[in-house]
């Protein structure tokens, strides 16, 4: 309104402010001015910005058809294009396949992964089950010595184990960790409740709590679905009594339906 053209360095931050509120429209407009005024073409970080704003609000052949258009491919506009199909194969399935075929096109081309890109490829793993790639991954973060210092690809291996059901190799990584905070003790505990070892999640739940982590809402939910699986009243009401004292349950229907779950499944049916 007062007349100022923004710079690429404006664009990149309004598309970073389209991607978290899902404005779609805003950023299809700053995608035609960019690219009507050749900036795609001399400004890679620009690129990728576009190709995240399209991922975040779901546009994800968009995102791809940025990506074709950038002049140089590198690890960031990689990672920011297999992040977007990751992002999305929660939903459906074969978008998580398609997030590995990029990553092995990607290295094809000669492209080393970073940390990053791992974390997006695990998490693919984890969706699609493949217990083959994950595990070469796994391999080469031990070989690059990265499990040491990066909790959160840590997690994501762990995490990657635990829903491909290799849960030895879960708790090995997660022994391993330089650091052990509530998402990685949470993972661990997801999936041990997610192939039906109750007794060893809630056995976890009592390590985490003797090392001094306090659980969130997210632990919270799978030891419920723990209490339900081995029929652990005690531990159940104990838990319900804690999310009652931190005034989480108006707040949350996922935990709120866990508790009901966990008294239903224990034969508390009044409670």
């Amino acid at each position: 309104d007062e007349g100022i053209f923004p710079d690429a360095a404006t664009y990149v931050c309004v598309l970073k402010a389209c991607g978290i509120i899902r404005s779609l429209d805003v950023g299809e407009d700053i995608d035609a001015k960019v690219r009507s005024n050749g900036l795609l073409r001399k400004d890679v970080v620009l690129g990728v910005a576009l190709i995240d704003m399209y991922a975040k609000c779901g546009a994800i052949e968009k995102a791809q058809e940025v990506f074709e258009l950038l002049p140089i491919r590198n690890v960031v506009s990689w990672t920011a294009l297999i992040a977007g199909y990751v992002q999305h194969g929660f939903v459906d399935r074969g978008l998580g396949n398609e997030a590995l075929m990029f990553f092995q096109q990607m290295q094809d081309e000669g492209i080393r992964p970073d940390e990053v890109t791992y974390i997006c490829i695990l998490k693919a793993c984890a969706i699609v089950g493949s217990l083959e790639i994950g595990d070469n991954i796994g391999s080469e973060v031990r070989k690059q010595r990265l499990l040491e210092k990066d909790v959160v690809l840590g997690t994501s291996l762990v995490d990657m184990y635990a829903k491909c059901g290799a849960l030895e190799k879960a708790y090995e990584v997660f022994e391993q960790l330089p650091e052990r905070n509530v998402v990685s003790w949470t993972a661990l505990i997801a999936g041990y409740v997610q192939h039906e070892h109750g007794d060893e999640a809630l056995e976890c739940f009592g390590k985490m709590r003797d090392e001094g982590i306090f659980p969130d809402a997210v632990t919270y939910v799978w030891v419920l679905k723990a209490c339900g699986t081995v029929g652990s009243l005690e531990i159940g009401e104990k838990i319900c009594v804690e999310v009652r004292k931190k005034g989480l349950l108006p707040n949350d229907i996922v935990l709120g339906s866990a508790l009901v779950d966990m008294y239903a499944k224990c034969g508390s049916l009044e409670k």
